[in-house]
């Protein structure tokens, strides 16, 4: 890091002096120096992000004075994510996702992507168009009622919206005629949209009929494997809360309508949860209360822990289903014997926009939006001085801020945004980056324009602020992960 310091800022400062600071003559015939706009200096080194140009954040909503919105106003992440314009209500249950929240949830999205791949996964994509006659075969047609979203077409076929692909993905493995042994274990995932007919869509995003979702299904040669293969993916649901900061809680679950012998929640704690759970205060025992007696207080696991009732959000579920699925649609493989077997399955689903809302749920204040430092849709918003006032040839270094943390640290190129709305004071522009949750704030004074610059910078996370020189600005920007 210390090399590239002293490159590139001698460098930069150099050309701020040199080049920005232009001579004109006055009426007496003396030089003057006038500051060049940095919108006219900066073009042919790389666009800067502004924050007037974003299409969202530069007028935040008071969702308290929109009568419209005040009775819909259920949760904490709801009103936050409404009032920083991340997202914006189309009908009951859906939402306009904008461009932060597309940002942050394509950040999880790769998170996703390296866990699953990471024990095997492989991505594909299945028709959201389902046919009827797949979800009569399993049954499940008139089992799963009138959460199903149906739909005739011309000829009058009925189909669903899938809410989930157990159907589709067993047809789709029941069709590879030339499947053996040393294909598997065979996991196939996709992260698509999933519709719901929700009675009472609420909370947001926690609870949609329209909504964002991680499914993964898994083909094995037997039982013993298929356990082993669910094992693996929970360990890495734990790996990926884990790396997102989230303390989730893995409980024990109904199967459901989805069936199969095994199912796990993964829970976040938080009191605007729907799901009742018993933790044990002695051992690593958990469930969601379906699974107990709704009176019972021991532990079964350990005997002697007593069991707690607290509510989470389910942002993950898994299931071991068998061969409750691969069984009706003749889902084959030829085993070592060379003799067909029916694969054992087990599917794994991740809600990919609840875990965006469950975040901001579990860890905003309530007046302040608080990424997982992973998903934050920018990691740094650089303020300049308000316009007018002592410090407006100041207002040039913000701008070249920006462009010294792309060159120094290239894998923030694009992540760092400037608060170009210069009319405004930086006391406003603080509050709007505060509700946005921009993890990094950093002020632009005078101090920057001194012969060891100095520069104001606030951690949203901490709340801490800090007053650092160059060399500590990039330190501290150097060790921000990015996915």
């Amino acid at each position: 890091m210390e090399p590239i310091m002293h490159q590139v800022w001698p460098r930069v400062f150099q050309r701020l002096h040199r080049t920005l600071i232009l001579p004109k003559r006055n009426h007496s015939g003396c030089a003057e120096h006038t500051a060049v706009p940095a919108s006219t200096h900066s073009r042919h080194i790389r666009p800067t992000l502004l924050v007037s140009r974003l299409y969202q954040p530069s007028n935040l909503r008071d969702v308290g004075q929109d009568t419209r919105l005040q009775g819909e106003m259920t949760c904490k992440s709801q009103r936050l994510m409404l009032q920083a314009g991340l997202i914006h209500p189309s009908n009951p249950g859906c939402y306009y996702y904008l461009p932060a929240t597309v940002r942050s949830m394509e950040k999880l999205v790769r998170v996703i992507d390296q866990e699953m791949q990471g024990i095997g996964g492989q991505k594909l994509d299945m028709p959201s168009l389902c046919t009827a006659d797949l979800w009569k075969t399993s049954e499940r047609w008139d089992l799963m009622g009138k959460e199903l979203l149906r739909l005739k077409d011309r000829h009058g076929v009925d189909y669903c919206l899938g809410p989930t692909h157990e159907e589709a993905v067993t047809t789709l493995v029941a069709h590879q005629a030339n499947l053996s042994y040393r294909h598997f274990p065979l996991l196939l995932y996709q992260i698509t949209r999933k519709f719901r007919d929700e009675p009472k869509p609420k909370f947001g995003l926690l609870r949609g009929r329209e909504f964002y979702m991680k499914d993964m299904y898994s083909f094995d040669v037997s039982e013993e494997a298929a356990y082993q293969t669910y094992e693996s993916v929970c360990q890495a649901y734990t790996r990926l809360f884990a790396r997102l900061g989230l303390h989730c809680v893995q409980v024990q679950a109904d199967t459901g309508n989805i069936g199969g012998k095994l199912s796990h929640e993964f829970q976040l704690p938080a009191d605007i949860g729907e799901d009742r759970l018993l933790l044990c205060g002695n051992c690593p025992f958990s469930a969601n209360v379906e699974t107990l007696s709704s009176d019972r207080t021991d532990c079964p696991q350990c005997k002697t822990g007593t069991l707690v009732e607290s509510k989470g959000i389910e942002v993950g579920h898994t299931f071991y289903l068998g061969k409750k699925y691969s069984k009706v649609f003749n889902a084959t493989f030829t085993n070592a014997q060379n003799k067909l077997s029916i694969a054992e399955m087990g599917c794994y689903g991740l809600g990919v926009t609840r875990i965006l809302a469950a975040a901001i749920e579990v860890m905003s204040t309530e007046e302040e939006i608080r990424w997982p430092g992973l998903l934050a849709p920018y990691q740094v918003c650089v303020l300049p001085p308000k316009k007018g006032s002592k410090m407006d040839e100041v207002a040039v270094l913000a701008e070249d801020l920006v462009h010294i943390l792309g060159e120094a640290l290239p894998r923030l190129r694009g992540e760092v945004v400037l608060d170009d709305r210069t009319h405004m004071t930086i006391g406003k522009r603080l509050k709007d980056a505060s509700r946005l949750g921009y993890p990094y704030v950093i002020v632009v004074g005078q101090s920057a324009s001194e012969e060891t610059p100095r520069f104001e910078v606030i951690c949203q996370r901490t709340g801490e602020t800090m007053f650092l020189s160059r060399d500590g600005l990039l330190d501290l920007l150097g060790g921000v992960e990015i996915v």
